[in-house]
């Protein structure tokens, strides 16, 4: 087996299927609803702004079947403290379960239902409302209320079908705000808002397919405009695996262009783990034969120069040592970019016993980086040690280096097996590092408090017949009329697209106009603060109408849109209106007279400058004009005008020349 993989730049399909590569989505996005899902709670509205604050602490429960899921018992070892703060203008007693549910919101409902039939899934006859646990705190009743809409499905890929597994809808839990030792803080402004769950079959092959099939996804529920935009308003978990391995869970990755290095380092990661098995096997390293050990070895390093265990003691912390027997030197295998092996146990050790102070352990195969040589020889010797093992130190509470050793020991159990089954946390350099284990389905179990929920063929029909245009059928016909890929991708995510449409369809504007005033101009106005949302679709239907109807030229249609804009930014109040601007623009155009003088004025004013040639002269003269009859005429309009009074002016002078 080769150890590692080609650095991430080299890697190519081939690459990736030797490795065995398959990869998977789930896509949960806010659905824009003015009401949260199980309450009538606004939905978002968000602020860091907080009127009270909330502690709770999270137990395990059993599932329907009597059995306890695995990620609960390891929060469980974390005994967080978990800390909500709440507005009361956002949540509600059914928030924290201290009222029973209303009904699930009618609007959610029929967006998940659009957005299941898009997707081609088959529509389930009732929903059936489950309870799953969350212990991490981020839903304080504990549990999240959660269901299916349709399943199997799928979407297009290149020559290829992308199956969708399912389409759930559940509510959102809370936002994080910090995480420190045993005290973990969240805002609860998010909780509750209604949010879809799409779950894709693992059928990617390489991190780019993985990207690019959430970028689908995200233009088929951005193409309804009924979900919600923005940061945090939609995430990914990327689901990855390779040959020999396992299904691991890259949880909240909030951007899609972050999605293929955290496949490759996955399926790095992954090749390496199961190459430290090997050298184990070679070893005579096993589940049956390991032997992990620790201690307290407080009094052994007391007079540690290394700052951060010297720190620890000086506050009365404990330092206890691990001997993982014939690991030596495979603590600095290298796993993901710039990671190694050890980082697996560091991550344990951060997350379970909530040793969050980084660093937070040492190992022998960096000796020289921590402690003095005489002080590892002196721990080998006390541990009954010898070369062929590793030695780890943690440093901290009695309580929490106690448990912290009893996770490397599970770790290192774990990397006889092979890869253990966790979910992972996505971080911004493109690694990703434990949040917790894999859970599995001993945590839901179904809701008492909900009857079941009939979908309806009446509903199901009515909301079929008003389906948007899928995204990739859109995106053939952009092309088709000559639209480029930068602008495809802009406006099959804009809110002006059915503008475009109307403009290119029904009244033959070209498109790369109506394109580059919708979207160029547009969004720099937006960015200027002017109040775009005082211009109706039909509105700016009558500019471009009037422009494909030659009563308006083209460097008009800007110029009409921002002269509104600018006059309701100056005056909110203002009864002004867009067509009343269009229309003394046109009228303006039709006055040839006043046309004629401004041109014989510009010529009069620079009849006594000099240029070196005619087309000098045209050249500054058509600055001039422009400045003063913009959007008026076109370029080529004015330019022709303009050469024709120049060449009167030049026969009337020659002609009194002539004279003279």
């Amino acid at each position: 087996m080769q150890q590692t993989c080609k650095p991430f730049e080299e890697m190519s399909a081939d690459d990736y299927a030797a490795i065995g590569l398959r990869s998977g989505l789930e896509v949960h996005r806010q659905l824009l609803t003015p009401t949260k899902l199980f309450c009538r709670c606004p939905a978002g509205r968000y602020s860091s702004a907080y009127d009270a604050e909330v502690l709770r602490h999270m137990r395990p429960t059993l599932s329907e079947f009597g059995e306890y899921d695995g990620t609960a018992l390891m929060e469980k070892k974390t005994k967080k403290n978990i800390h909500y703060r709440i507005h009361r203008n956002t949540v509600c007693t059914y928030e924290f379960d201290d009222t029973p549910p209303f009904a699930p919101s009618e609007e959610a409902l029929d967006i998940a239902t659009e957005l299941a039939l898009l997707l081609r899934l088959n529509m389930v006859d009732e929903l059936h409302i489950a309870r799953k646990q969350y212990l991490d705190g981020s839903i304080p009743a504990g549990f999240q209320r959660t269901t299916i809409l349709g399943v199997d499905g799928w979407i297009p890929y290149q020559d290829r079908r992308i199956g969708i597994v399912q389409l759930g809808l559940e509510e959102d839990s809370c936002r994080e705000v910090s995480d420190i030792g045993h005290d973990r803080v969240y805002l609860t402004d998010r909780l509750g808002t209604p949010l879809i769950e799409v779950v894709t079959a693992p059928d990617m092959r390489t991190p780019q397919e993985v990207a690019d099939v959430g970028r689908i996804i995200r233009n088929l529920c951005r193409s309804t405009r009924k979900v919600r935009t923005g940061y945090g308003a939609a995430r990914q978990d990327v689901n990855v695996s390779v040959e020999g391995g396992t299904r691991i869970e890259i949880k909240g990755v909030p951007q899609l262009g972050r999605i293929p290095r955290l496949v490759y380092n996955e399926a790095r990661r992954q090749r390496s783990l199961l190459h430290i098995r090997e050298q184990l096997k070679e070893r005579g390293i096993t589940e049956d034969t390991l032997s992990c050990r620790h201690d307290d070895v407080t009094r052994i390093v007391a007079r540690t120069h290394y700052d951060p265990m010297r720190d620890a003691i000086a506050n009365g912390q404990r330092v206890r040592c691990v001997v993982l027997a014939g690991f030596a030197g495979l603590l600095n295998e290298p796993t993901q970019e710039h990671t190694n092996f050890a980082k697996e146990f560091a991550d344990r050790v951060r997350v379970i016993a909530c040793l969050t102070r980084l660093p937070n352990l040492v190992h022998s195969d960096t000796a020289s980086e921590s402690l003095y040589g005489k002080d590892w020889k002196r721990l080998f010797r006390v541990m009954r040690a010898d070369h062929r093992d590793a030695l780890v130190l943690v440093w901290g509470s009695e309580g929490d280096t106690v448990c912290a050793c009893e996770e490397i020991a599970i770790r290192a159990r774990e990397a006889t097996i092979g890869i253990p089954c966790d979910t992972r946390q996505a971080l911004k350099d493109g690694t990703n590092g434990f949040e917790r284990v894999l859970p599995g389905a001993e945590r839901m179990y179904p809701d008492t408090d909900l009857p079941p929920i009939e979908l309806g063929e009446t509903r199901i029909t009515s909301i079929q017949s008003q389906l948007p245009e899928y995204v990739w059928d859109r995106e053939k016909r952009y092309r088709e009329i000559g639209l480029t890929e930068d602008i495809i991708s802009e406006v099959l995510l804009s809110p002006y697209a059915a503008i475009l449409d109307r403009a290119t369809e029904e009244f033959r504007v070209p498109p790369l106009v109506a394109a580059v005033v919708l979207l160029q101009r547009f969004k720099h106005w937006r960015r200027s603060r002017l109040p775009l949302n005082a211009i109706s679709n039909e509105d700016a239907l009558s500019v471009f109408t009037a422009m494909a109807d030659g009563r308006l030229p083209r460097e008009g249609v800007a110029m009409v849109f921002r002269e509104f804009l600018v006059t309701r930014k100056a005056n909110p109040d203002s009864d002004v209106a867009l067509a009343g601007i269009l229309e003394k623009l046109i009228e303006d155009s039709a006055d040839e007279q006043n046309v004629k003088a401004c041109l014989q004025e510009v010529v009069r004013e620079a009849a006594g400058r000099k240029f070196p040639d005619r087309e000098t002269k045209h050249r500054f003269l058509m600055g001039q004009l422009m400045n003063s009859l913009r959007g008026r005429f076109s370029g080529t309009q004015l330019s022709n005008m303009l050469s024709s009074v120049l060449a009167e002016t030049t026969a009337k002078e020659s002609e009194t020349s002539v004279q003279a």
